[in-house]
């Protein structure tokens, strides 16, 4: 069976893998060059994929990179998985549809096409099947089939990767959720089939909706905690123990990814957009969360304050700066407003984080080897992710001033978020 994966990151790699360990030959599209040419090499530049992994499937002759199109004829599956941003708080699926033009003149009788990628309720059938219909000459359903599975990649779980998550599938129609599930069932240990394709829309962003409130809940628990003189890392440990009607959450610098800081704004917006009405529990937890790297900055000057220094020409050192630990993940990542305030503010910022790729380093920080040499002459430190491969005990035993926005050390030259 030909599958053709489109986008090659962080959700697309890994399905394009396991489509190839359970013997499918794989064409993985994606239009970074650079990312295609290390693929090509055999480098991989997701974490949760080994370069083993990939130099067995490049060179078994299992899997294609390519940012031709031209390579995807003859396809029997095809996964959408392209990024939808937001653009001035406005949905993009400018790639979606890229995707779909592209793909549709290679459609044959048979062939299936699978979104993956997160969006708003609707988007398959009004947006993904005209496009796929009209390039094509088809209809969708009946000459070819299409469905909607919501992408649950949690990079770096060691527990819950992607053949262990369950998937939820849907189509257009049954015969298209028939299609869709016989080939996630292939790659996954539970599919779990849902009615129709805006269900399994909606899913996705339930899921991260839930998420985001009660991390925004947390968030500002903790600003008021602190202020208040009250632990709230106790607490919330304590609530914890609680074995029904609690589920723990903990506070940090702010949300980042491909997901927390956009999703729940896909339904925000056409709640509003059809409705007519203010999906106020989104909106609040925006504003909680997009205003965490603002209070870092803000406990960070207070804390250099305390010191008797200035932002202004102060050496702060940055750990972590992907948006979660053990990834390389830097999109939407609250790192990168926290630079950008303490780069206005005049400050000489230090960056540590392996996991981030060169081409995708912010500028105005420079890069350090390890930890001695990124807190070497530190006026300040702030861990804002941490890494397993940094040994953060090592900050406990310098002489470093050090901000813990996510509380995975303590000591006496520690505060914590």
């Amino acid at each position: 069976m030909k599958t053709v994966v489109v986008g090659q990151g962080y959700v697309g790699l890994p399905v394009a893998m396991r489509a190839v360990e359970v013997g499918h030959d794989v064409v993985g599209i994606d239009l970074d060059t650079n990312r295609i040419g290390l693929l090509q090499a055999g480098t991989s530049y997701v974490d949760d994929i080994s370069d083993a992994t990939l130099a067995s499937a490049t060179e078994g002759g299992r899997y294609i990179a390519t940012t031709e199109y031209v390579d995807v004829e003859g396809f029997d599956i095809a996964v959408i998985t392209v990024p939808t941003p937001l653009r001035d708080s406005l949905p993009d699926l400018s790639f979606i549809e890229q995707s779909a033009a592209s793909l549709a003149p290679y459609i044959r009788p048979g062939a299936t096409v699978v979104l993956e990628s997160t969006t708003y309720p609707g988007t398959t059938v009004e947006l993904l099947v005209p496009i796929l219909e009209s390039g094509s000459g088809l209809t969708a359903g009946t000459d070819f089939f299409v469905g909607y599975s919501p992408e649950r990649i949690d990079p770096g779980n060691k527990v819950w990767g992607f053949k262990e998550t369950p998937k939820v599938v849907s189509g257009i129609n049954p015969a298209s959720l028939e299609s869709v599930q016989a080939f996630y069932d292939e790659l996954v240990d539970t599919t779990v089939p849902v009615s129709g394709t805006k269900e399994a829309e909606l899913t996705k962003l339930l899921e991260n909706t839930f998420r985001h409130v009660n991390i925004a809940l947390v968030n500002e628990l903790a600003i008021f905690a602190h202020q208040l003189g009250v632990d709230v890392w106790e607490s919330i440990e304590a609530a914890s123990s609680k074995p029904f009607g609690f589920m723990k959450f903990t506070p940090g610098p702010g949300v980042g990814g491909h997901c927390l800081p956009v999703d729940p704004s896909y339904l925000s917006w056409q709640v509003r957009k059809q409705l007519g009405k203010s999906f106020r529990f989104v909106e609040l937890a925006n504003d909680v969360n997009d205003h965490m790297p603002d209070y870092v900055v803000q406990r960070a000057i207070t804390m250099l304050n305390d010191r008797s220094k200035s932002v202004r020409g102060a050496r702060i050192s940055l750990i972590g700066l992907a948006y979660k630990p053990n990834t390389g993940d830097i999109r939407e990542a609250p790192s990168a407003r926290v630079i950008e305030l303490l780069s206005e503010l005049g400050a000489e910022l230090t960056g540590l984080d392996s996991h981030v790729e060169p081409h995708r380093w912010p500028a105005s920080v420079q890069r350090a080897a390890d930890l001695r040499s990124a807190i070497s002459h530190s006026d300040l430190v702030i861990v804002l992710t941490n890494h397993a491969d940094v040994d953060l005990e090592g900050l406990v035993t310098s002489d470093a001033t050090v901000f813990d926005a996510r509380h995975v050390v303590a000591g006496p030259n520690i505060e914590t978020l």
